[in-house]
């Protein structure tokens, strides 16, 4: 019988696990990280602001310039590649170059365009509304990247624990962007060590 299409996606979550060994032997390429990413990049977002940006860590140089910034873990140096999920603290600065387009081709209206663009920018004089939505959003985009790069044969570790300050300083990081969260990626040396899930009663309120 032929794996369906939901079987297919199904197993994808749950094999997903967070790798913390990789063969430091394994590549991947730019453009397999190029694809992985643009795929990323259809994940949803608050008004489609898209409020998300990548510092890909690719080179070796890269990689060991990262590695004091992220409390020298070992992955950081072994995985393929580190990807930096940055939040974007003004994605309403993107409102023209993702509604135009549409206005253009005839699938908005300028007015509904303008309406739009002043909500957006009146949430936006709100700095801990700007704040919550780049974490928020850019979450949702790390996680796209996460199952993607699972269904490309990749392995993947969300890593909170950096120092974020320095991180900016040593990149040169614009006041426009957050530090979210490293992902490591690559080919698993061994496997993940066992976790628990809550129970679906401890983690919900039914209504």
């Amino acid at each position: 019988m032929s794996t369906t299409y939901t079987e297919e996606l199904m197993s994808v979550i749950t094999s997903r696990t967070s790798i913390r060994n990789y063969n430091a032997n394994e590549q991947i390429s730019i453009e397999e990280l190029q694809e992985i990413l643009s795929i990323t990049t259809q994940a949803p977002s608050a008004w489609n602001l898209q409020h998300w940006h990548f510092t890909v860590f690719h080179s070796e140089e890269a990689k060991k310039q990262l590695l004091p910034i992220a409390y020298n873990q070992n992955q950081i140096v072994e995985s393929s590649a580190v990807i930096a999920i940055l939040g974007d603290l003004k994605a309403n600065k993107n409102t023209d170059s993702v509604y135009e387009p549409l206005v253009e081709a005839g699938y908005m209206t300028s007015e509904i365009k303008e309406t739009l663009a002043k909500q957006i920018n009146g949430a936006y004089t709100d700095e801990g509304f700007a704040r919550d939505a780049a974490f928020s959003n850019a979450s949702l985009a790390a996680m796209q990247f996460m199952l993607t790069a699972k269904a490309k044969g990749f392995d993947t570790c969300a890593i909170g624990g950096f120092n974020k300050e320095q991180f900016v300083k040593e990149f040169n990081v614009s006041e426009r962007y957050v530090p979210v969260m490293l992902i490591t990626i690559g080919k698993a040396q061994k496997a993940a060590h066992k976790s628990n899930r809550l129970d679906l009663q401890q983690v919900s309120t039914w209504l």
